[in-house]
């Protein structure tokens, strides 16, 4: 049905090179955007950020394959920041991908059962709640990079978490700081001017100009290649992100992989598996109300 849509759409309502051309510089927008997005998302999941590049370009063509709304579009989220966080540092990359796949099911059987009918009866205040603590959770999560605070051990609890960062506060690095401050304030402000160009881009080339001030003022700014480094399947390092293609390998087969593919660990991730689950469909279901409404079908 997907692909049929498709055709259909292009053929009925006259796909023209005017609207290619405007699909084309769309695309090349939302894909500088989600460099930096994908990247980001990684790291907060607690993984390193080439894996959130990988999972960005594979997504966007099964998405686009398969998926078969005109108005929404599809893409990560940070409310799952939260959720996954906790699954990377327990059981890491591979425990994560087990538990997705895991969640995947789950949603399948959700379907099936056309649990979607239960979206009308959550209440707007519990979902107003559900956001706002998300978003005020990975915000504290962030203060750390934002900041460029120097912690050699972040407290799980939210309660020790603001404490620990509270503490940290004279360890400040005013190149980090200044590059957060300059780039989400482009972020917040640049709506009001009113100028068509997403934000998002000039907000990134400010934050290199920034960070290329710092240097050569003779300032130190953490970057991908000085925060993060790989291990490949032949056991060869490096740090930043690989220069080159991603390897075709189980990811319990890495060598820097603990985790063991049994019914244990399985039964283990199933309540994480779950509340991912619960989150993408609520979020689904909510976006597909909320489209229901601007365009009424």
């Amino acid at each position: 049905m997907p692909f049929r849509a498709l055709i259909d759409a292009c053929w009925k309502e006259k796909y023209t090179a005017a609207r290619f051309t405007r699909d084309l510089i769309a695309g090349i927008t939302v894909g500088i955007i989600a460099i930096p997005l994908a990247m980001a998302l990684a790291i907060g999941s607690g993984v390193a950020p080439q894996y959130g590049l990988y999972t960005a370009a594979v997504a966007g063509i099964v998405i686009a394959l398969t998926g078969g709304s005109r108005f929404s579009v599809s893409g990560p989220t940070a409310a799952f920041v939260v959720i996954l966080y906790p699954v990377s540092q327990q059981f890491g990359l591979a425990g994560l991908l087990v538990a997705t796949l895991m969640s995947g099911v789950f949603l399948i059987l959700m379907g099936l059962a056309r649990f979607g009918r239960l979206i009308e009866y959550i209440p707007v205040s519990v979902t107003l709640g559900f956001t706002s603590g998300i978003g005020i959770t990975i915000g504290t999560m962030q203060i750390k990079d934002f900041l460029g605070l120097q912690m050699a051990h972040v407290p799980e609890h939210y309660l020790q978490k603001v404490g620990a960062l509270f503490m940290a506060l004279p360890t400040i690095n005013v190149g980090d700081a200044a590059i957060g401050i300059v780039t989400l304030g482009i972020l917040v402000f640049w709506p009001r001017l009113g100028i068509r160009l997403p934000g998002h881009l000039p907000a990134l080339l400010a934050g290199c100009a920034v960070m290329g001030i710092v240097n050569l003022l003779g300032g130190h700014v953490a970057t991908i290649g000085s925060q993060f480094h790989y291990v490949l399947a032949d056991g060869s390092q490096g740090n930043g992100i690989p220069q080159l293609l991603p390897q075709l390998v189980l990811p319990w087969d890495l060598p820097d992989s603990e985790f063991t593919l049994t019914w244990d660990s399985i039964r283990t991730l199933l309540p994480a598996a779950f509340s991912m689950a619960m989150l993408g469909a609520i979020e689904s279901l909510l976006c597909a109300v909320v489209l229901d409404g601007m365009t009424g079908t």
